[in-house]
């Protein structure tokens, strides 16, 4: 028995016994609430649902929790059900319940945690959109982890997910890049407010080798070519790092064709027409203080040049054309402002703000020996995606982005995530499930099957903690789907290798010796098959590898 089916089973029982009694059922919540207690002495399970609907269906807490408990220790299932404090009910499974959990993995393999509860919603995933101004720092690649991780999340509840890169190749940063790479080429200085660092030197010789005669074109062509070259350049490097980080996207949408195609003139002709927009100062406004933003925004500006998020505007509407039902950004931690104003921006178009959700990520620091590591070796003071991988692998840098809230800023021992010893979190869920990879290939060596266990026959301690922890997978899911929290999922990991480890320390699985294989090796060879294929089935939702041997 699932949470999930005890959580209908207790639905049901509460409903049956209300309408026994004379009250309401219409009182009990679409979901009974049920969780697993800190304390296991207090049982496998508990629910409040006796204080939550009790003085509403006109009873008291405990009183109701006792007709609850009486009937729920006849059902199928329950070993027996117990009534605590003011109203809780303590519940635990009876062992062959416990083990259609174990079954349930078994049969879904791979699909096991999946939903459709987002079935038919199309999602628009916007992260990393770094400028092509050089490589992916630190916050970017949290991004990219994070966000590829929620993607994947989000598909396995049923929605269709395109990932897409905002690529921002239009405006003053270009240019400055430009220059830049001309001033590298020609051997003049870095332009005031310029782009440093070797990765400068690289793409200026190769376009400088592609294009012998660049350095000498007239200014206005030069800058041109530099320009074109250098952006498609560094994106193509960019393209790459995020490739070989097991981050790819679905759509790369240039900035630049918003303004080719007329659609951000469009945007504040529609913005005009409806009054949503205002002349001051010479610029245009959006009145976006009206719709819940801290401030209303200039558009354009007083030289007639669009503003950043007049192209927002644009951009925003242009994903409601392609049909998306929800669009998420996930932006830095400079970009708090953003939340208020695409909100604004949707609902001045007549849109619900809630299509909108804007995810900020806050900083990401490297820490070896104690101290900050600041410099990177091609991007100047910049750390990189590259610096990164290169210092720890991709399998922990990912893991390590993803396992924390994007709330919190992140500060990454290299010691500890280079370490090969259950201190480093992503070597701890990574080993179990080597182990694990270990464990089955000397069972077919000793020709043990888990092919039809009694599952029955798990009764100890560490048995049920491992299976109840395994049956919490689902749930874990969809609440990262549902707040946008791909860490609970590493986290979760955590706990499940926990779990095995203290099973396998306390549990013998295979025949020693001469010893003969009873069914008691079977079930509990198929309870370590199920926890090695929700390993797996979590590791691959963080874009995180499950080796088979370490």
């Amino acid at each position: 028995m699932t949470p999930a089916d005890l959580a209908d089973l207790l639905r049901a029982t509460a409903a049956k016994v209300l309408v026994e009694r004379g009250l309401d059922p219409a009182v009990l919540p679409d979901e009974v609430n049920v969780e697993r207690p800190r304390n296991p002495e207090h049982g496998d399970y508990a629910t409040n649902v006796a204080m939550q609907v009790g003085k509403k269906a006109g009873t008291n807490p405990r009183e109701l929790a006792t007709w609850l408990a009486e009937t729920l220790a006849a059902a199928d299932g329950i070993e027996s059900a117990d009534v605590a404090g003011p109203g809780f009910l303590n519940i635990r499974l009876a062992a062959s319940a416990q083990g259609a959990i174990v079954e349930h993995v078994l049969a879904a393999g791979i699909g096991y945690g999946t939903s459709d509860t987002l079935s038919g919603t199309r999602i628009n995933l916007e992260f990393v959109s770094a400028n092509p101004t050089g490589p992916v720092h630190l916050g970017g690649t949290r991004w990219a982890a994070v966000g590829d991780a929620l993607g994947r999340v989000l598909a396995a509840q049923g929605a269709e997910v395109t990932r897409e890169y905002y690529f921002n190749d239009h405006g003053a940063q270009i240019d400055r890049f430009a220059k830049s790479l001309v001033a590298a080429a020609t051997g003049a200085p870095t332009p005031e407010n310029g782009y440093a660092g070797a990765y400068i030197g690289e793409i200026a010789d190769q376009i400088v080798a592609a294009h012998p005669d660049a350095p000498t074109l007239p200014e206005d062509r030069r800058l041109e070519l530099f320009r074109a070259e250098g952006v498609e350049l560094m994106f193509a490097q960019i393209r790459q790092s995020l490739h070989d980080f097991g981050t790819d996207f679905d759509v790369y949408f240039n900035e630049s064709s918003l303004f080719e195609s007329g659609a951000v003139e469009q945007a504040v002709t529609q913005l005009k027409d409806s009054g949503d927009l205002y002349s001051k100062d010479g610029a245009w406004w959006i009145a976006s203080s009206e719709y819940g933003d801290d401030q209303d925004r200039v558009v354009i500006k007083s030289d007639g040049n669009a503003a950043y998020i007049a192209g927002d505007i644009a951009y925003f509407q242009n994903k409601r054309s392609r049909g998306f039902d929800l669009c998420i950004y996930m932006l830095g931690a400079d970009h708090h402002g953003y939340i208020g104003r695409l909100k604004a921006a949707a609902a001045a178009f007549g849109d619900d703000p809630a299509t909108v959700e804007v995810l900020i990520g806050q900083m990401v620091n490297l820490v070896k020996d104690g101290a900050a590591v600041k410099m990177s070796k091609r991007a100047g003071t910049v750390v990189t995606l590259d610096d990164l991988v290169e210092a720890i692998g991709v399998d922990a840098s990912r893991y390590v982005l993803v396992r924390s809230s994007v709330n919190s800023s992140i500060d990454i021992d290299l010691d500890l995530w280079t370490s090969q010893n259950n201190e480093n979190p992503v070597y701890y869920v990574q080993y179990a499930h080597a182990r694990l990879c270990s464990l089955a290939r000397n069972a077919a060596d000793l020709g043990v099957s888990a092919e039809d266990p009694d599952l029955g026959l798990l009764t100890t301690e560490h048995e049920g903690e491992l299976i109840r922890t395994i049956g919490e997978y689902p749930r874990v899911i969809a609440s990262a789907a549902t707040l946008r929290e791909p860490h609970r999922i590493a986290r979760y990991l955590e706990e499940l290798a926990g779990a095995y480890h203290r099973f396998y320390g306390a549990c013998q699985v295979l025949p020693k010796g001469d010893e003969t294989a009873t069914p008691l090796h079977t079930a509990r060879l198929a309870l370590c098959e199920a926890t090695r294929q929700v390993l797996a089935n979590g590791l691959g939702l963080l874009g995180v590898s499950a080796p088979e041997r370490m």
